[in-house]
């Protein structure tokens, strides 16, 4: 009779991230997922719908106060277009971090008991929220052609790129969240607090070119800002209005993962004992 044994070591120093170790436990990150796919849509009487009325309630409220009344200039796109797009993006962004913000407290049973590498459960959560992304971007193409806004290669180039910068900063932002809030368990009430000044420092409803350009490098410190710039450039005239706001939001994310993985591996070891 064979016997598997399995050998956890700890890892090196320097290693950040176990692409292989992360491979070996692929099915498990699949189970997490539809996990969280199903307990979102659990016993809601509009199900999936809610990914697209959230958008749409907030696009229509947003047009009508900032479009129509404040005047708020949209860069050559329809006022529902433009805070669509910016929107989407920003939901992708923030629902991420939301959920990644308390997802070890929410398994602690898990990370108690069995092994395995604990930042698929959070990897997990920006998948869940990418089914969500991809349903709203879905109303957001029929709004677009609406309005006969035609898609061009660039824009949808941007679209992916966008994802991967939008991706890497929340699942960063989220693992030095949730690792704080596995010592410090008011994190939790602090996040939607964040998130909710974080989108008026964000170019969602109004454009990064009304702003001062003095103001204009320190917004673009937020990843986002960039992202959503360029894409709305990209859409409305072929082109990237601002390459330096989108170099600095890949940089920005770039150091955000890395951070969040730094930390996230120096308290890890912890996590069993203070949960």
């Amino acid at each position: 009779m064979n016997n598997k044994i399995t050998v956890i070591r700890p890892r090196p120093k320097w290693q950040l991230i176990n692409i292989r170790e992360i491979l070996e436990f692929s099915e498990l990150f699949y189970i997490f997922s539809w996990r969280d796919i199903k307990v979102r849509y659990k016993q809601t009487i509009l199900g999936i719908l809610w990914a697209i009325l959230q958008p749409l309630l907030s696009m229509i409220i947003f047009t009508i106060f900032f479009g129509n009344f404040a005047k708020i200039p949209s860069d050559g796109l329809p006022y529902p277009v433009f805070v669509l797009l910016g929107l989407i993006f920003w939901g992708y962004f923030s629902s991420s971090l939301s959920r990644a913000s308390t997802v070890f407290i929410d398994n602690e049973n898990l990370i108690k008991k069995v092994y395995f590498p604990r930042e698929i459960l959070l990897f997990s959560t920006v998948i869940t929220a990418f089914i969500d992304f991809l349903i709203s971007f879905f109303l957001f193409i029929i709004v677009a052609l609406f309005y006969n806004i035609p898609f061009n290669f660039l824009f949808l180039s941007m679209v992916f790129l966008s994802i991967l910068i939008s991706a890497l900063a929340s699942t960063g932002l989220g693992l030095l969240v949730a690792s704080i809030n596995i010592k410090y368990r008011d994190v939790r009430y602090i996040i939607p607090f964040f998130l909710q000044l974080m989108i008026f420092i964000t170019p969602v409803i109004y454009p990064l070119s009304i702003v001062r350009p003095s103001f204009q490098f320190v917004l673009s410190m937020n990843p986002m800002a960039g992202v959503i710039n360029s894409l709305r450039s990209s859409l409305a005239t072929n082109s990237i209005s601002d390459k330096n706001s989108l170099f600095i939001s890949i940089l920005s994310s770039l150091i955000i993962f890395l951070i969040g993985m730094i930390y996230f591996r120096k308290t890890e070891r912890y996590f069993a004992d203070l949960i």
